[in-house]
């Protein structure tokens, strides 16, 4: 059977440092690429169809869904989210190592499906340190704070359904470890999907 890319879910709590410890080991490793999501928000400022996500309509997301051509999707109230499967499979094929950096909903759907995808989990190293970096970015209302510690403890109950856990106590320390979890990831072949 050949072998390709990988594909590796990432989800983590608001605030425990996903981004900054993504970007410490895609610089290490450029092999590593970002899943490009389908949304049906409006792009921000900046933001190039393709590249940060491929713009679409409600009518054209729910035209994917009916076709299935999504790994996982979510619908929110203001919009909705989905992973193409093509676009993911053309990167596996190509031998890339696809990182799907999304919410536990998402994740437990890919598990479902996919069981074979690893999962990893980063979180902070507790809740009151988890509350200091929400409050440290300087750019959240206390509302939206309380809304994100929320949703951290509701999420905590799916923490234990990933394959690895990893605290970001430190940001090398952590990259050191999602690296290594990367590599030793199993390799897919794209006809999975």
């Amino acid at each position: 059977m050949h072998m390709d890319g990988k594909l590796i879910v990432v989800s983590g709590y608001s605030g425990a440092g996903k981004g900054t410890v993504l970007k410490e080991v895609f610089r290490r490793m450029p092999q590593c690429v970002y899943s490009v999501s389908v949304t049906t928000r409006q792009p921000r400022e900046g933001e190039k169809d393709g590249r940060d996500y491929f713009f679409r309509t409600p009518e054209q997301f729910e035209e994917m869904v009916e076709r299935d051509a999504f790994l996982e999707f979510a619908r929110y109230t203001s919009s909705s989210y989905g992973t193409p499967k093509a676009w993911v499979k053309e990167n596996v094929k190509a031998g890339k190592i696809v990182v799907l950096e999304i919410e536990v909903q998402g994740a437990m759907q890919i598990r479902e499906k996919y069981p074979q995808v690893p999962l990893v989990f980063i979180t902070a190293p507790d809740f009151t340190e988890l509350e200091r970096r929400l409050r440290q970015r300087g750019t959240e209302t206390e509302e939206r704070i309380q809304m994100r510690m929320e949703a951290a403890r509701r999420e905590q109950e799916y923490v234990c359904r990933y394959d690895k856990v990893i605290v970001n106590d430190q940001v090398e320390r952590c990259a050191d470890q999602l690296e290594r979890f990367f590599i030793q990831a199993p390799a897919l072949d794209a006809d999975t999907f």
